[in-house]
């Protein structure tokens, strides 16, 4: 079997019923390579396809298919067999599924499951959203420590079957309480030696985390300690599964994007880009760019307010837009520079104090710069030195605030308990607009 098969061919076997061709076809290559010559084709020719090869393999291939084409098929194809595929997926990955399936049909599916499985699914759903318990699998593998290595060996041999990964190996007691962890290599590198069991040879110090847990702060942990798994306990230190580096990295993926999104004041999608109504988009972007909109009609009723003195110096006008970009730029990067170091735990609220120095120090030097290029720029236009001042002390003032600004208001929403990118670029742009429209003026009125 090649990687030229085509649309036409696996179609032309389907009406064929060319078992031994489609068998070949699901097992010749890699799954992942198999869904994508699937890809065109109906969940109902899918599903045919699928029937050619072992429930293990089923599985495996299904897990490669988008999102939406797995919802398509469990919501449209025979309950018992969809059942039994839904058995066979990993425990957090048939979940994380089901979420998105609808209601109905995971009724109808749920009663069908085999016993274990269905128990495994409705324990993991009982666990709030984005919490290390709705992300983590509860196949992993448990040794005793009171095996030496061959008995703890000839163990994992047993349970591999049912494992998603036998990197790392959990010691726990009789009631599953953590006791360490052992690595597959100390277990091979102990081989013969029978005095030595698991317990002499176990990590007792372990990362962990809590069952409850936020999973942007399980994914931090792992990230920092460079680990492929991490245990997932409860209250009472017992083991109740463990987040793999895999979904980590789809943790890790999933923040980015709601982060990316917060940043430019939309609200996070649920689905893909192309998969969410156009309804839906517009509300998700609508409600923030309302908020924003009347955040700049604040911006225009701090001008009338100072009416009188525009009239006075008309030339005033010329240098708004330079002004307020000034502000709001340096305040955004502000905001993108401190919203990132909190997510990727380069900072943290206890480093306030050091942040905000720092901001501003950077704020008294980038406005210093500015402000020397607008003093330029200013008197060459006006032709009045005197004049001119104004622009480079607005600058100065302006920047420092933007940088103050957009350092501390995530700050302050993430010691509220918030995400600090719901401050986004666009929410501190909109008040430096406000600010620098009012110091722009009293600069005015104080220096002339």
């Amino acid at each position: 079997m090649t990687n030229t098969l085509y649309l036409p061919e696996i179609r032309e076997m389907l009406a064929n019923n060319d078992k031994a061709g489609l068998e070949e076809f699901c097992t010749a290559l890699h799954p992942g390579r198999t869904t994508e010559f699937m890809e065109g084709l109906t969940a109902d020719e899918i599903w045919r396809v699928l029937q050619h090869t072992d429930a293990v393999n089923r599985a495996e291939i299904f897990r490669y298919f988008d999102e939406e084409k797995q919802v398509e098929l469990i919501e449209s194809q025979d309950r018992d067999e969809i059942a039994q595929l839904i058995g066979d997926l990993k425990p957090d990955d048939r979940v994380d599924l089901l979420e998105d399936v609808d209601s109905a049909a995971v009724d109808q599916l749920l009663p069908l499951v085999p016993d274990e499985e269905r128990r495994d699914i409705l324990r993991l759903r009982a666990y709030p959203e984005d919490t290390a318990g709705a992300v983590m699998t509860t196949e992993f593998a448990r040794l005793s420590e009171t095996l030496n290595a061959d008995e703890a060996l000839r163990e994992i041999g047993r349970q591999a079957e049912n494992l998603e990964t036998i990197y790392y190996l959990y010691i726990v007691d009789d009631e599953d309480h953590l006791r360490g962890l052992v690595s597959a290599r100390q277990l091979v590198s102990a081989i013969g030696r029978s005095d030595q069991t698991v317990g002499d040879m176990m990590e007792r110090d372990l990362v962990t985390a809590d069952v409850f847990e936020d999973q942007e702060e399980v994914a931090a942990k792992v990230a920092r300690y460079n680990l492929l798994a991490i245990p997932v306990v409860d209250a009472e230190h017992r083991m109740l599964g463990m987040v793999t580096h895999d979904d980590i990295i789809d943790v890790v993926r999933e923040e980015a994007t709601e982060d990316a999104h917060r940043i430019a004041a939309v609200d996070p999608l649920e689905d893909g880009y192309l998969q969410t109504s156009l309804w839906t988009l517009t509300w998700k972007r609508g409600i923030w760019l309302t908020v924003l909109f009347f955040a700049a009609l604040l911006t225009a009723v701090a001008l009338e307010q100072y009416e009188s003195i525009r009239d006075a110096l008309p030339w005033l006008a010329i240098f708004i837009p330079l002004v307020i970009s000034s502000g709001g730029n340096t305040g955004s990067q502000s905001a993108t520079l401190i919203i990132t170091a909190l997510s990727t735990g380069d900072v943290h609220l206890r480093d306030w104090s050091q942040i905000v120095l720092r901001e501003a120090m950077m704020g008294l030097f980038l406005g210093g710069f500015l402000a020397a290029i607008g003093y330029v720029m200013a008197s060459i236009m006006l032709g009045d030195s005197r004049l001119a001042a104004v622009v480079p002390i607005t600058l100065v003032l302006v920047v420092l605030c933007g940088t103050l600004t957009g350092s501390i208001l995530p700050l302050l929403f993430k010691r509220m308990g918030l995400d600090p990118a719901i401050m986004s670029n666009p929410f501190v742009a909109g008040i430096i607009d406000i600010v620098g429209i009012v110091i722009y003026m009293n600069v005015a009125l104080w220096l002339l």
